[in-house]
């Protein structure tokens, strides 16, 4: 059985307040947008020499193996966030062995939440496949297990989350509003420091919250929708806001950073041209909302 996990744009995101766990509260919109992952489970054979219930076999755009764009190894893969959601569904209940092969699309380390979407959909096929009969609340519940953002691709619905990106409140409305707009994804070959920006933000409420903003048209939304990370981490790698500021130019009614980065969108009321020209050397990719 075969799935494809989505990824996600941070719709605005602000640090509001640090906690005593060390972790930071967040205000943010998740929105899932249709770049996805391959993911395929199959159950390994009784003679199947492995010592693992569940292997992993990635591949990337470029066609290799385990390797992240042909270079970097990717994570080890009984580390795998894919592997990790076998293993805790494993410990509650009964599943075969699998073997498991997922084909990456969606660029690592780019604030689009590939990896956690791979460990949502792995549990929702899971469940699929094997007829476990878990609800959408208990596969949430595995799901933020594994990471803060997890959760929200048990759904994969447009959604208001706070906390540390755990505590999740549907959003109705913005498919309407995003509906027809195409959006244009371009990630340089750069790895932000997550902790380095997060040291740089203080803390605190912005005047306007994100989930009331984006209510509104998509022109009345620059401006007033901000990513606190843009600020250290543009510090950081000048040439984020430089791309951010290119999309603009091409005729974006609004971009922004997602996540902690490296990833700018930017959404067009027409299908932009000449993405890929325009910022050559970085990963990039065109698609419409909402159909």
């Amino acid at each position: 059985m075969i799935t494809y996990p989505c990824c996600k744009i941070n719709l605005g995101l602000n640090v509001t307040a640090r906690r005593a766990d060390g972790y930071h509260d967040l205000e943010t919109v998740f929105y899932p947008i249709p770049l996805c992952d391959a993911l395929e489970i199959n159950v390994m054979d009784d003679g199947f020499p492995s010592s693992v219930a569940c292997d992993l076999l990635t591949k990337t755009r470029d066609g290799d193996d385990n390797v992240e764009g042909g270079s970097a190894p990717l994570c080890p893969e009984q580390k795998n966030l894919v592997v990790r959601a076998y293993n805790i569904i494993a410990r509650d209940r009964a599943l075969p062995r699998v073997h498991a092969h997922l084909y990456k699309n969606i660029p690592s380390q780019a604030g689009l939440g590939g990896g956690s979407s791979d460990a949502a959909y792995m549990i929702r096929l899971l469940n699929e496949q094997f007829g476990l009969g878990m609800s959408t609340k208990e596969m949430e519940h595995y799901a933020a297990e594994l990471g803060a953002d997890c959760a929200f691709f048990i759904t994969s619905r447009a959604a208001y989350a706070t906390g540390i990106g755990d505590r999740l409140a549907p959003l109705d409305g913005i498919n309407d509003i995003l509906c027809g707009y195409h959006i244009a994804l371009v990630k340089p070959d750069i790895a932000v420091s997550t902790g380095k920006a997060y040291s740089e933000i203080v803390p605190r409420r912005p005047a306007v919250c994100c989930k009331d903003i984006v209510r509104r048209p998509v022109n009345e939304w620059r401006g007033l929708l901000t990513n606190d990370f843009e600020e250290p981490v543009f510090k950081m790698h000048r040439e984020l806001g430089e791309i951010k500021e290119r999309l603009y130019g091409l005729g974006a009614e609004f971009a922004l950073m997602s996540g902690s980065g490296s990833t700018l969108f930017g959404l067009f009321k027409d299908r932009p041209q000449g993405i890929e020209e325009a910022f050559g050397g970085c990963f990039t990719a065109v698609m419409e909302l909402g159909r």
